[in-house]
């Protein structure tokens, strides 16, 4: 299954995980393996409030909190209206906590598949040295890293990325859709 052209026709992917896990990157690659795709990048929302946004924070505020959720809001949207139109739509964001049972609730595309990428916190940490932008200042690797493998449902395909290329983790992903799937809200 893990081969070029694999054709998941109208559905909605989310690829989620904590900042380095290579979400980018293999949303991207998984994208590009598809014959009609469109690679929906949540930061892009975060990016077009221009004037009064609040970042998330550990000790987040009622008004982060609320934009995070509108993010998640207008990703899934996206997502489900280019599913309408025949498109295979890979959402890539951090979603981690009850954020993740959320959106899989706000999604209304079936199928859905999410895919959790979860790289030991070595392999983040050396990742995030590694690359150009930082991703981690108030947050840390550690902090991240709880939230996903202690508060985060286990719903979905959860990949151990840390010794994987991101083309071998878009083949596993392919190979192993079934175990991605989610059939409710």
């Amino acid at each position: 299954m893990g081969a070029e052209g694999t054709d998941l026709g109208s559905a909605v992917v989310l690829i989620t995980g904590v900042m380095a896990s290579g979400k980018s990157t293999v949303a991207e690659l998984l994208a590009r393996r598809l014959p009609r795709a469109a690679h929906v990048r949540g930061d892009v929302f975060r990016r077009m409030v221009v004037s009064g946004r609040e970042e998330l924070l550990p000790e987040e505020t009622a008004e982060a909190r609320a934009q995070l959720e509108m993010r998640h809001r207008l990703s899934a949207l996206t997502a489900d209206e280019f599913a309408r139109q025949g498109w295979t739509a890979v959402v890539q964001d951090i979603v981690l906590g009850k954020d993740l049972s959320r959106y899989v609730a706000m999604v209304r595309t079936r199928p859905l598949y999410v895919v959790v990428l979860a790289p030991s916190a070595a392999a983040v940490r050396t990742r995030e040295a590694d690359r150009a932008k930082t991703g981690y200042g108030v947050w840390t690797v550690d902090a991240l890293d709880h939230t996903l493998r202690e508060e985060t449902p286990r719903i979905g395909l959860w990949l151990d990325t840390a010794e994987q290329t991101a083309e071998e983790t878009v083949s596993a992903i392919l190979d192993n859709l079934s175990a991605a799937r989610v059939e409710t809200g």
